[in-house]
């Protein structure tokens, strides 16, 4: 599956630390079934992989606070659409898929794509290619110099 509204704020709400039931009411759970919905996103692979996510990003903030200038893990108010697509993929703590739709926005911008052959320029390929090997033009003959 993927990480839903619902489990983003169930993981802030835990890292937070509110207590399981009070996550689950927070992320919108009805009371009623709260501790059975907070048990299910405690199992839930999407909601333990971006909590382990924050928690990185959150060590390695303490660890060695960036530069200033740098960009990395913090999201640019930019006026320049790439400048802002650069910072949200090199965001550690953004969800992953949000990261890959940026690059793939930022794609074309970076890396020229590759055009296309015509058909004049693939039927001389083609000649060349079948003009070789056996079926190459033989050399012409010597001519003696005198």
């Amino acid at each position: 599956m993927a990480l839903t509204e619902q489990k983003r704020r169930y993981a802030e709400a835990r890292l937070s630390g509110m207590t399981k039931k009070d996550a689950a009411i927070k992320a919108g759970c009805p009371a009623k079934t709260a501790a059975q919905a907070a048990s299910r996103y405690e199992k839930d692979p999407d909601v333990q992989a971006a909590m382990s996510r924050t928690v990185a990003v959150e060590a390695m903030k303490k660890a060695a606070p960036p530069p200033v200038n740098s960009g990395v893990n913090i999201l640019l108010a930019a006026d320049d659409p790439k400048a802002y697509l650069l910072s949200v993929m090199n965001n550690l703590g953004e969800d992953p898929k949000l990261r890959l739709d940026a690059a793939k926005a930022l794609m074309p911008y970076v890396h020229g794509k590759v055009a296309e052959q015509g058909k004049k320029d693939a039927k001389s390929d083609a000649a060349k290619a079948a003009g070789r090997g056996k079926f190459a033009a033989a050399a012409p003959p010597l001519r003696a110099v005198k």
